[in-house]
């Protein structure tokens, strides 16, 4: 994994529990800022899943001559 991989992961773990802390506590403001911070940790991991992939692709290529 990489740090975009592993930093988006995360992103979306923190929104995740900011989005149930906003159900909780009945505020629609936290939990909008829960999904954005999911969103945006989605965008990032697979920014970081496209990079691994590139990687891997590159490094296969670079093996087989």
């Amino acid at each position: 994994m990489n740090k975009d991989q592993i930093e988006g992961r995360i992103e979306q773990a923190k929104g995740k529990a900011k989005e149930v802390a906003g159900k909780l506590v009945k505020s629609d403001k936290l939990r909008a800022e829960g999904r954005a911070d999911q969103a945006t940790g989605k965008v990032q991991s697979t920014y970081g899943d496209a990079k691994q992939s590139v990687k891997n692709a590159a490094q296969r290529a670079v093996d087989r001559l």
